[in-house]
């Protein structure tokens, strides 16, 4: 196990490969673990890291800190500890929200952003996901796939009030307004049966600058790195070999993505 002190309090991480740096965060229910298919994959070219966020795998409990911008601006302490540079990001559910916040804040230190079942909004946020015990929420997202269960095995190390206070600052600061600004190469991706996380309406979609896209996984849930880790991290790779200036909307898309939507 790695784990750095920041301002006093323990964060751990773990990083793979060389090359330029990645960063993964992950959701609400879970750790760092769930990445790590997604991690060997990218370390082929990348420096991957991924990092357990404030009270959630084996990361420091800081109540203080549960907030998105305060997990976003741990994210900027970590890297600036590490002496990392610009990044890549991939980010699931609360991580994607983490990612825009710290994207709103330094912009200059993303290069591009995958945001995998992101809210854009907190009435996307299914009711359950965010008043239900973290016992029954790992066993409602998992259908209890053994798969899935072996990733969340830290699940049960989380601090509910880490999903609560995350959960109440998006539902005070709606970040969608910001993310629509955002000029980066930015791709988010759906599980079409995702039974937590709405899809984006059609009207938040067409409003969608032109360096963002999104695009719906069929017969995928909550947790599309685990699910079908062969597709996401084809898709990730395709994303992240994305060829500076152009716009997701114009990766060629597999059979294997579809379903498309624009």
């Amino acid at each position: 196990m790695s784990a750095i002190l920041l301002n006093g309090s323990i964060v751990h991480y773990e990083a793979l490969g060389r090359g330029r740096p990645i960063v993964f965060l992950h959701g609400w229910v879970g750790s760092w673990r769930y990445w790590i298919p997604a991690m060997q994959v990218a370390s082929t070219s990348f420096r991957a890291y991924a990092l357990d966020l404030f009270g959630f795998g084996d990361t420091a409990h800081q109540p203080l800190h549960y907030t998105i911008d305060q997990q976003a601006m741990l994210l900027d302490r970590f890297l600036g500890e590490m002496g990392i540079g610009k990044i890549a990001l991939v980010g699931h559910g609360l991580g994607a929200l983490v990612g825009f916040e710290f994207i709103k804040q330094f912009p200059r230190s993303v290069d591009r952003i995958l945001a995998v079942n992101c809210p854009l909004t907190y009435e996307a946020v299914n009711v359950r996901m965010r008043t239900a015990p973290l016992a029954e929420l790992t066993s409602w997202l998992s259908n209890r796939s053994p798969e899935i269960n072996v990733a969340l095995v830290d699940a049960s190390k989380a601090d509910p009030q880490a999903v609560t206070a995350s959960m109440a600052s998006l539902q005070a600061d709606n970040l969608f307004s910001h993310m629509s600004q955002v000029s980066m190469p930015c791709l988010f991706v759906y599980g079409q049966n995702d039974p937590a996380i709405s899809l984006p309406s059609p009207e938040a979609s067409a409003s969608f600058p032109d360096m963002m896209h999104h695009m719906v996984l069929d017969d995928i849930g909550h947790f599309p790195m685990i699910e079908d880790p062969v597709r996401f991290n084809r898709l990730m790779t395709d994303f992240m070999a994305l060829e500076p200036g152009l716009s997701p909307r114009d990766l060629q898309l597999k059979e294997e993505w579809r379903r498309r939507v624009r």
